[in-house]
């Protein structure tokens, strides 16, 4: 058998197992594997060195940096925040005196860049600390301005910081909440209102490692969440409003004006769409087109995003540049070039501010504006290290983001575009090359980039997809393949010119060929979504694997010595792991309100004390389960009477729900488990969840390991954040009702038109 060396010179041949005169047969083949593994151990050695060369360590720094942040959020009680930056400046200092070292430098740099990461984090936690509801109460009179007006299917929703917010027993006045009201009643952004609501904590996460909507809030410094109780009166303010509210109410103003205008052109999905793409009000759109665009994995194109601002910049730099190539005597003579990409950042900018500014649309404009500077300053347009400086931009400002979906997939697509143009499809760069050509021939070579770009970022962005939503788009690719296109030369370019045409009062037009384009691409959408197997369900799985296959497909995009392909054994190594992620047992909700149970078939039955639909649509999609939360067949596993109610497990175990004492007596002799939505009345033989327990660990899953419980809680005993506090929730207050008079109109939803978190 013949093995060839790998690397320069490494085209030599020999023989293996090699013949070794005077030994034995087994000592050959020894002596011959310790050749091999000194060959591989000298070949690393080389490869290391040259994946840590001048220049190769810096698209890691942010990698270290946001690892450090991801640290941070693992803590189980909030750090001090000078102990983080102390620490930061020590290593910071150990780094500048092991400049000089080969080994030591690389490692003390990447430690202080970890350390910075968690400093920074910490940093923001403590500058932006505010109040945080600890627990429900009705009838909570507030008065303040509204910062931020949300526009939804079936309610509306308003952000308020709160001048006055006052009810019986309340200790945490929050400075901010968020509130939800009947459709149509949403006061603009900047009045000043006055108003009764039920508020409540943020959302806590509905099982053990789902999404944190509580930390969510808690770095838009919000406190509480909860609903109008009656009518919203506009008063008089009783304050002044401030220079950033009044920039607030004008660009909110500004959206409004134009989602009209774009609404009174193209009605229904089509004009919401429009709108989402335009001034980013994406909640007006169907929830049947916005899960077709879900499935369809379109669902990118509704969020502005890196994709948006490209298009934008695009449009306006190459359509400037050559309405300036036509005068000659510009075009020979001035940097032409450059102008146009300064316009281009200037329409990015205004792009930026009329779709809101949000947290993902800043991300993305940060990463276009190095890009057009990078072309004002002549240096390469896009490259790992100009997406490094964005990251690094994008952290600083906004340290949570590293622990929110949108952020993580933006990134990792961006990243393996980038590293797969660079190295790994230079043909599709290069037009002479044969293969180019060939494509090129059949003119095809933008509908093979716009293919292999769907495909790299697709295959990127599976494994946050997988963790985050528990489903995949099979046929992404082919939905991509049709619409993107569409959109980008037909439905982009038309709202940009529509919306320069406004002032003119040529925009109508415009507006309706817009939508002609959606149309193409929400019919596109609906098809996909209409296809077998267009749904890919993936159970949920720990973060373990997606850490593992983060950290291989940055070895693998990052890396530029055959030691890269480790991070393909990586990425294998997590699907593996992810598939093999056992399935809880039992779910419990925050409070016992909602109790799910594994059954003999395999899924789960759910029984439900209140109205907590959200826990069980989330347990059902965790579980990569198609049913919802009405469904029938979840009750099919459960008996119950008046007292209670007893689900059978898998290997024929009981689990008893006690609505009484009477039957959480005898349920304690005949079960292994006992969950009450009430506090437990008296010992018990058997293992209790109760309200107390519940409610100061949050939700919790058990999953069996022989005759005991391993058992997992989103808030587990010790854990105190500022957005997760750890001590017991006492129980609900309401305070009578005053007799106060109100307006004609009542903006209290309908509890059917709630959605998680509200």
């Amino acid at each position: 058998m013949a093995l060839i060396g790998w690397g320069k010179g490494g085209d030599r041949a020999r023989t293996w197992p090699e013949a070794t005169a005077g030994r034995g047969s087994a000592w050959g083949w020894l002596d011959s594997i310790a050749d091999i593994l000194r060959d591989l151990a000298g070949r690393v050695r080389i490869w290391s060195i040259a994946d840590t060369g001048p220049g190769r360590l810096f698209p890691w720094l942010p990698v270290a940096f946001g690892l450090g942040i991801a640290i941070y959020f693992t803590a189980e009680r909030e750090p001090v925040w000078w102990a983080g930056c102390g620490l930061a400046l020590v290593l910071a200092a150990v780094t500048v005196i092991a400049r000089r070292r080969p080994i030591g430098f690389p490692l003390a740099l990447l430690a202080t860049a970890v350390m910075a990461g968690f400093a920074v984090a910490t940093l923001k936690t403590f500058v932006i600390a505010h109040p945080v509801l600890a627990f429900p109460v009705s009838n909570v009179d507030i008065a303040g301005f509204v910062e931020v007006r949300e526009e939804r299917d079936r309610s509306d929703r308003i952000v308020v910081r709160a001048l006055k917010v006052e009810a019986a027993r309340l200790l945490q006045k929050p400075d901010r909440v968020r509130v939800s009201v009947k459709k149509g009643t949403a006061p603009p952004v900047g009045s000043y209102v006055s108003f009764r609501a039920r508020l409540s904590p943020p959302l806590q996460p509905l099982r053990p490692g789902g999404y944190d909507f509580a930390r969510d809030l808690y770095f838009q410094r919000i406190g509480a969440v909860g609903f109008a109780q009656g009518a919203i009166k506009t008063e008089e303010p009783s304050a002044a409003r401030g220079f950033w509210l009044n920039y607030a109410s004008a660009i909110q103003g500004l959206r409004d004006g134009i989602d009209a205008r774009i609404r009174s052109a193209v009605p229904g999905d089509n004009g919401a769409i429009a709108s989402a793409l335009i001034t980013g009000k994406r909640d007006a759109i169907s929830s049947q087109v916005n899960d077709a665009m879900y499935v369809s994995s379109l669902a990118h194109v509704l969020s502005i995003s890196g994709y948006h601002m490209a298009v934008v910049a695009g449009v306006v730099f190459f359509v400037l540049r050559a309405l300036l190539s036509l005068a000659p005597g510009l075009a020979s003579h001035k940097a032409i070039k450059k102008w146009s990409a300064l316009a281009a950042l200037m329409a990015a900018l205004f792009y930026l501010l009329l779709s809101g500014a949000e947290v993902a649309t800043q991300r993305a404009f940060i990463m276009t504006a190095i890009v057009l500077i990078g072309v004002m300053a002549d240096r390469p347009a896009l490259t790992l290290r100009t997406l490094a400086i964005a990251a690094f931009a994008v952290l600083i400002i906004a340290p949570q983001s590293v622990v929110h979906p949108s952020f993580q997939m933006s990134f990792a697509a961006t990243l393996a575009l980038v590293a797969a143009y660079e190295r790994g499809l230079p043909w599709m760069t290069n037009a002479n090359t044969s293969a180019a050509a060939r494509v090129a021939l059949w003119g095809g070579r933008e509908v093979a980039g716009l293919l292999l770009a769907s495909l790299v970022a697709g295959l990127a962005t599976m494994p946050y997809a997988a963790y985050h939503f528990h489903r995949l788009a099979p046929y992404g690719t082919l939905a991509n393949l049709l619409a993107m296109p569409i959109v980008s030369a037909w439905v982009m370019p038309s709202g940009l010119l529509a919306l320069i045409a406004i002032p003119f009062g040529f925009d109508g037009p415009l507006w309706r060929l817009m939508g002609e384009g959606i149309n193409w691409m929400v019919g596109v959408a609906l098809w996909v979504a209409s296809l077998p197997g267009s749904v890919g369900r993936i159970p949920a799985f720990s973060i373990g694997p997606l850490l593992v296959g983060t950290g291989g497909l940055l070895i693998l995009c990052l890396l530029r010595t055959p030691m890269r392909w480790c991070g393909a054994v990586l990425i294998v190594i997590t699907g593996m792991w992810a598939v093999g992620t056992p399935k809880p047992d039992i779910l419990v909700a925050d409070g016992a309100q909602a109790v799910g149970v594994r059954g003999p078939d395999g899924r789960l039955s759910i029984h439900k004390t209140g109205n907590d639909k959200f826990a069980a649509r989330e347990w059902l999609a965790a579980d990569g389960d198609a049913r919802l939360p009405a469904d029938p067949t979840l009750k099919e596993n459960i008996v119950c009477d008046g007292a209670g109610c007893i689900a059978r497990l898998a290997d024929g175990r009981m689990v008893a729900i006690a609505l009484s004492a009477e039957a959480f007596a005898e349920d304690c002799n005949r079960v292994s488990l006992v969950v009450t939505p009430r506090n437990a009345p008296m010992a018990c033989a058997a293992m209790v969840i109760d309200r107390q327990l519940s409610r100061a660990n949050g939700a919790i899953a058990l999953i069996r390991a022989g005759d005991r419980w391993a058992v997992e809680a989103a808030r587990p005993p010790g854990h105190d954040r500022p957005w997760a506090k750890g001590a017991p929730v006492p129980s609900e207050t309401t305070t009578p009702a005053p007799n106060t008079p109100t307006a004609p109109r009542d903006a209290t939803p309908r509890a059917e038109d709630l959605e998680p978190g509200d």
